[in-house]
C-alpha cells in the first residue's frame, strides 16, 4: 500500500449507540426488558414511523424509519413507547462528557453517535483503540447502555468499522488493512450508498469495493455524479474530511433515483409516501421540527427544479410533510416531463416558542446535515 497517501494519520474514532432509544427504555423500565420494543410510532395511528426498535424487535426485521403498521405485521407481539426526549437528550449529554475527558475534537452526528479525533488525546494514552475500549466500559458502567465503536484514521471507515460487530463491539481497520477492507466490501454497506444506487451498481456488474474500483474517476463521475469522486477516493481508502467539533444542521431530508423514469402521478405520490416517511423518521429521531418544506425534482432529461412552501409554525408530522410534497408536485404540470428523481427536505428549524416580532433569523439547533438516501 502506498503510504505516502497516509503521511499524516489521523486516529479517529466511530462511536454509535446500540439501539439507543429502545436500550435507554429497556433500562428505565424493567417492564421492557428483554421485550421487542419500539420507540416512535403507534399500532393505530397513520403515518407513525419507529425512531429505534429494540434488538429482540430486530430479530423480527423491524428497523428504524419503518412504518408502524409493518412492524405491527412483522412482530405482532411488539410493544410500542412512547418516545421521552428530554431523557435521551440528557443520557447524550452524559456520553458527550465521557467523550471530552479525551478529546475536544468531537462530531456529534446525532444524539447517539459522534465522531471523535483522538489523534492527540487528554490522558496521553496514545492508543485509540484503548480509549475506544475505555469510553465503551464508562459507557457501560456509568450509564448501563452498550456502544460500538469503530476505529481507523479516517472518518468514512471508522464509521462502516463501528457497524461490523453491533452490538458492543468494537473494530479495528488499520492503515494497512483498508485498502482490502474496502476491496470486500459489498457495495451496499459503502455509507452514502441507498438501496437505488446500490441497485444501479449491480446492474452495471458493480457488487463490491473491488469493482468500483476498475473504474476511473471520470467513470464514476458520469454514471454517479459528483459524488463519484468520493467513491473513487473513498474505495482507496482516501477519506480527507477533518471531524468538525461545530456543525450545525441546515436541512433533513432524503431523496430517492427510481430505476424507471416515473410518468404515472399515482406511482409518483406512492413515491413520495415512502420518501416522507424516511423524512419524517429523520426528524423524530433528532426531534427537529422545520417549517420549511422543499420538494426536488429531477427529469430525465437531468434538468432540475426546486419548490417549497413554508409555514408559521414548525412541524415533523408525516401528513403535513407528504400533502405539501403532493401539493407542490402538482403545480408543476407532473406527467408532462418523465421524473427521474423525487427528494424531499424540511429546513428552517429553530426554537418553537419565538416571540412575535422579533427580528433576524430563529436560533438553529446544532445537530448532523442527513443526506444519506
Amino acid at each position: 500500500m502506498d503510504n505516502s497517501k497516509h503521511s499524516h494519520l489521523r486516529k479517529i474514532i466511530h462511536i454509535d449507540m446500540d439501539a439507543f432509544y429502545a436500550s435507554v427504555e429497556q433500562r428505565d423500565n424493567p417492564m421492557y426488558q428483554g421485550k421487542a420494543i419500539a420507540v416512535g410510532g403507534s399500532p393505530e395511528g397513520r403515518g407513525g414511523v419507529v425512531a429505534t426498535a429494540s434488538y429482540e424487535a430486530r430479530k423480527f426485521g423491524v428497523r428504524s424509519a419503518m412504518p408502524s403498521k409493518r412492524a405491527l405485521q412483522l412482530c405482532p407481539h411488539i410493544i410500542f413507547v412512547k418516545p421521552r426526549f428530554d431523557a435521551y437528550k440528557e443520557v447524550s449529554r452524559k456520553i458527550r462528557e465521557i467523550f471530552s475527558r479525551y478529546t475536544d475534537i468531537i462530531e456529534p452526528l446525532s444524539l447517539d453517535e459522534a465522531y471523535l479525533d483522538v489523534t492527540v488525546d487528554k490522558p496521553q494514552i496514545g492508543s485509540a483503540i484503548e480509549i475506544a475500549k475505555q469510553i465503551k466500559q464508562a459507557i457501560r458502567d456509568e450509564l448501563q447502555l452498550t456502544a460500538s465503536a469503530g476505529v481507523s484514521i479516517n472518518k468514512f471507515v471508522a464509521k462502516i468499522a463501528s457497524d461490523l460487530q453491533k452490538p458492543d463491539g468494537l473494530t479495528f481497520i488499520g492503515p494497512s488493512a483498508i485498502e482490502t477492507f474496502m476491496e470486500q466490501l459489498p457495495v451496499e454497506k459503502f455509507h452514502g450508498v441507498g438501496r437505488v444506487t446500490a441497485d444501479k451498481m449491480k446492474k452495471m456488474g458493480l457488487y463490491t469495493g473491488a469493482d468500483l474500483k476498475k473504474l476511473t474517476e471520470a467513470q464514476l463521475t458520469q454514471y454517479f455524479g459528483k459524488v463519484g469522486g468520493f467513491y473513487y477516493r473513498i474505495v482507496r481508502g482516501i477519506d480527507d474530511r477533518p471531524v468538525q467539533p461545530h456543525r450545525e444542521t441546515k436541512s433533513v431530508g432524503a431523496e430517492d433515483t427510481f430505476p424507471e423514469d416515473l410518468t404515472e402521478i399515482a406511482a409518483m405520490h406512492e413515491e413520495l409516501t415512502k420518501i416522507a416517511t424516511t423524512v419524517v423518521g429523520r426528524l423524530e429521531r433528532h426531534q427537529l421540527k422545520g417549517r420549511t418544506v422543499t420538494l426536488k425534482i429531477k427529469y430525465n432529461d437531468f434538468k432540475q427544479i426546486t419548490r417549497n412552501q413554508s409555514f408559521p409554525y414548525p412541524l415533523n408530522d408525516f401528513q403535513t410533510i407528504l400533502d405539501t410534497a403532493k401539493q407542490l408536485l402538482g403545480a408543476t404540470s407532473p406527467g408532462e416531463h418523465p421524473i427521474r428523481l423525487l427528494g424531499i427536505t424540511v429546513s428552517n428549524f429553530g426554537e418553537a416558542h419565538i416571540s412575535i416580532g422579533k427580528e433576524g433569523p430563529s436560533p438553529q439547533l446544532s445537530l448532523f446535515n442527513f443526506d444519506e438516501e
